[in-house]
């Protein structure tokens, strides 16, 4: 019972971006004796030791940040560092919200689908498409049909030769139990029809 209110004590403070403050060392965090020092303004100010480069940052009343570490010698900035942190979350922020996400759709047929209601699969495979999306084509067996294994491949080519340039198969169909599955997304290098 001592342990438990030990480690929950009221004073203790948790950051939210800790994991940010563990990558990037700052101040006395900086292990490293030598420092090539750019300023507020972005001029460098030249390879100074670590103690040097401290000092100009406690006289500006600045903090000094290590922006890349694995440099030679390694690259110190003077910032202030609540407001690069504030600037770097919401940049990651935004390119996160502006990242498009795909999602992959999947389209079910037998082996003996009828050409007409294979044309309608594939009009919804085409809205897909344009959308954006990828797309998982499961072509299934039936009892049977698992013998005749090469007109499922040969429905599965005329699936693909009917797209022609406007897809690329981003995985070839693959035989996996008694579904030949094939995953396709639209080609941004295609010719349009109007052009």
């Amino acid at each position: 019972m001592a342990n438990l209110l030990q480690c929950c004590k009221p004073n203790t403070k948790v950051k939210e971006n800790d994991n940010i403050d563990k990558q990037t060392r700052l101040n006395e965090r900086i292990r490293a004796p030598r420092l090539r020092v750019i300023d507020q303004n972005g001029q460098q100010l030249g390879v100074l030791s670590r103690n040097e480069a401290l000092d100009m940052a406690r006289e500006q009343d600045l903090d000094l940040v290590e922006i890349s570490p694995n440099a030679e010698p390694p690259v110190a900035k003077i910032i202030d560092w609540g407001k690069f942190n504030y600037q770097r979350t919401k940049q990651l922020q935004k390119s996160k919200r502006n990242a498009k996400s795909m999602e992959v759709k999947q389209i079910r047929f037998g082996l003996k689908i009828s050409d007409h209601d294979l044309g309608v699969k594939l009009k919804k495979v085409t809205s897909f498409l344009e959308a954006g999306n990828k797309v998982k084509i499961t072509i299934f067996f039936r009892g049977r049909e698992l013998a005749h294994k090469d007109i499922g491949f040969t429905l599965a080519d005329k699936v693909i030769a009917g797209f022609g340039d406007v897809i690329v198969v981003d995985q070839q169909p693959q035989l996996s139990g008694k579904q030949l599955n094939f995953v396709i997304r639209s080609n941004p290098h295609a010719k349009t029809k109007d052009a």
